[in-house]
């Protein structure tokens, strides 16, 4: 089989040109039907109109509950952030941290996650610890205390 054999494919099909008048076969309501909403130019309408009735997401009540409202968040750091901005022998507290600009808001409180390295020996005292943030802190001999 060559090339030039092969039978013509559809990418080269002409458009559709309607509203070309009557011997056309598409003119007229060029192939829209007769008349309503969606003869109309311009005319789109969204999934979920149901034709001027009430919608189903109005007729049915609402039902449930969600805790969201009572979700407990915290302000995370890292410990490589503890390992760039703080010294040896430091005190470390959610009020030195809002001081120093390193966190923007404490919401609920800090919790200290293992992200990163740390060598220096720090006294940290935050709400929360992950498990491998406290191993880290402890062998770099500083402390973790939950406040």
């Amino acid at each position: 089989m060559k090339l030039q054999t092969l039978p013509a494919s559809n990418e080269t099909k002409a458009r559709k040109r309607v509203g070309r008048g009557p011997g056309s076969g598409m003119g007229k309501t060029s192939t829209r039907g007769e008349n309503g909403q969606k003869s109309r130019s311009g005319a789109s309408i969204s999934a979920w109109f149901q034709g001027g009735q009430t919608p189903i997401y109005r007729r049915i009540p609402k039902r449930g509950f969600n805790n969201k409202r009572f979700e407990v968040k915290y302000a995370t750091i890292n410990l490589s952030d503890i390992e760039k901005y703080f010294n040896n022998d430091d005190v470390i507290t959610p009020e030195v941290l809002k001081e120093k600009g390193i966190l923007k808001k404490q919401l609920n409180g800090v919790k200290v996650l293992a992200n990163g390295e740390l060598t220096k020996k720090v006294v940290v005292k935050a709400q929360r610890f992950s498990s491998k943030a406290v191993s880290k802190i402890e062998n770099a001999g500083g402390k973790a205390e939950v406040i």
